[in-house]
């Protein structure tokens, strides 16, 4: 489906024969309409090297493995249903006609519980934070164990597509912030270099598993009972990974908030469980994939700098681009150390 339709399915379209008039919101990936009881999740139809939702039955399989997926640790996925025109009019799950596509249904949360809005405001506590290292920890020893040998190749190559964008962050940002990428890699490599064996050794123990993958604040909704959602569906090499990878990502995200206690308390409680990193080795380990999760999000933010011609969006990504690569500096620090 393209936007007009995704639009058309928004204002016009039907549930159960009821108008959905919902809210829609988009990311780099997919659409999702909100209602008042229901959010609707639709694939973008693409293809890229590491994601391929080119086709209706290609949408469809991927949908079907979210639902499985997100399903392993949260209630909220209800399930996927077709998308149908009978000519002028979209419905979702109704009778005959083409089949336009497909859509993940799930409950709709309260967006005020949605945790980096609560972080925003200084509204996550540690007794929070204690429950939730509890629900990841416990998901962690339960998922599946994966035995993909530790390829070092490919981990320096993932870390060092960041100098793709050096030119533009020299250009925009200065020399200082281009030097700080150069450094990383450098140290990346260096670090990749002298501790193969230990990576590779983690996947021979067992710490590498079948996690979430996408592990941060947006992703997570604070109830009583914490809610996680979204993993990725799309590629099975972004989520079957270290354990200490996963919640790297999302103790940077709590630094990245300026929240170092919310991080500190969320290992303490996480490694009282699952006691995954013991040695001094694992700690720089821990501090490298901080390190790595800084630089996918300053890449990130730097490339939706590069395509916006908004000069007060590009200076929004520039603050954020700084904070990422300051904090990758921080972080390789720690594991050369």
């Amino acid at each position: 489906m393209d936007k007009y339709q995704i639009n058309k399915l928004k204002r016009y379209g039907t549930f159960n024969g009821k108008l959905l008039n919902g809210k829609l919101l988009e990311t780099h990936i997919s659409w999702v309409i909100l209602t008042k009881q229901f959010a609707f999740k639709i694939k973008k139809k693409m293809q890229y090297s590491f994601l391929d939702f080119s086709s209706v039955d290609k949408r469809k399989f991927y949908c079907e493995r979210e639902l499985l997926l997100n399903r392993r640790y949260s209630n909220i996925y209800l399930d996927v249903l077709p998308i149908i025109s009978d000519g002028n009019r979209l419905c979702i799950g109704c009778g005959k006609g083409e089949i336009m596509d497909y859509t993940v249904r799930m409950k709709r949360l309260q967006t005020a519980k949605q945790m980096n809005h609560l972080l925003q405001e200084n509204r996550v506590n540690k007794t929070q934070i204690k429950v939730l290292a509890k629900k990841i920890a416990d998901f962690h020893q339960r998922t599946d164990i994966v035995y993909t040998p530790f390829n070092k190749s490919q981990a320096k190559s993932e870390f060092n597509d960041i100098l793709s964008i050096v030119n533009w962050v020299k250009a925009n940002l200065g020399n200082r912030y281009a030097d700080l990428i150069e450094k990383a890699v450098r140290n990346s490599n260096f670090f990749l270099n002298q501790n193969e064996q230990f990576i590779a050794n983690r996947v021979k123990e067992g710490y590498w598993r079948d996690v979430h993958g996408d592990l941060h604040s947006k992703n997570i909704f604070l109830y009583k009972d914490p809610v996680i959602f979204d993993c990725i569906e799309f590629n099975d090499a972004f989520r079957q990974i270290d354990v200490l990878n996963e919640v790297a990502f999302f103790c940077m995200d709590l630094e990245a908030f300026q929240r170092n206690d919310l991080s500190n308390q969320f290992m303490q409680t996480y490694l009282g469980l699952f006691p995954c990193m013991q040695s001094k080795i694992e700690e720089k380990l821990f501090s490298y994939y901080k390190c790595y999760r800084t630089n996918v999000r300053a890449k990130v933010n730097t490339l939706r700098a590069m395509q916006s011609v908004d000069k007060i969006k590009i200076n929004k990504f520039s603050l954020e681009i700084k904070k990422y690569l300051k904090l990758m500096d921080h972080y390789s620090g720690e594991f050369q150390s």
